[in-house]
């Protein structure tokens, strides 16, 4: 499927700004709904409006159904072992924030390490250095290349001992960049730490 068939996909890219096609590039701020996302949206609303896991009403039970339906569908799409496996929160920040804070909290010590790299956004700043600053430990930036890419020598010399979580996102948002985060993880679970990989951008 060529850009043009896609792009037929999202109603929004269906009109014209300043007498040209529309061209949307913030993605990493907020998506354009493709037409089968919007039509369920909708459908829900119309038709199926109800709380899931509160009741055992017709309407309750189909968003039941559609819910765990989708929770199994995202397994499935990122090759998860287990369907509990998969947690829906509000969005990435979201979804970051919870590990910081509660892993965080219950594993890091004064005097450990995070390590984020230079590419990172916002989400997967900011959430580390709250918690670092609580718990005593250090935010060290992974350093990148000229080309954009992770400076795996300096990576290489930074994952220690005191190194306890690895958060770094698979594709960058802002360079395109994609890292070979399973050569990464691996590097991270050599020494005992974790890694906490932002697929905002590739999922």
């Amino acid at each position: 499927m060529n850009i043009l068939q896609r792009r037929k996909d999202f109603p929004a890219l269906d009109q014209e700004v300043h007498g040209k096609s529309l061209v949307y590039l913030d993605n990493a701020a907020s998506t354009l709904k493709p037409s089968v996302v919007i039509d369920a949206i909708n459908q829900h609303y119309t038709k199926e409006t109800a709380n899931i896991h509160r009741g055992i009403h017709f309407l309750s039970a189909q968003g039941t159904m559609k819910y765990e339906a989708s929770r199994k569908a995202v397994k499935d799409f990122i090759n998860a072992e287990k369907e509990n496996e998969i947690i829906f929160t509000k969005g990435t920040t979201d979804s970051i924030n919870l590990v910081a804070h509660s892993w965080g909290e219950a594993f890091l010590s004064a005097g450990d390490e995070i390590l984020i790299s230079t590419m990172e956004h916002h989400s997967n700043i900011v959430p580390w250095q709250i918690i670092a600053q609580q718990k005593g430990a250090h935010v060290i930036e992974i350093p990148i290349t000229d080309l954009g890419e992770i400076d795996e020598a300096a990576l290489k010399k930074l994952i220690g001992p005191k190194t306890k979580m690895i958060s770094m996102g698979h594709i960058s948002n802002t360079l395109g960049t994609v890292n070979p985060v399973d050569k990464y993880i691996e590097w991270a679970h050599a020494v005992g730490a974790h890694f906490l990989v932002d697929a905002a951008q590739s999922i």
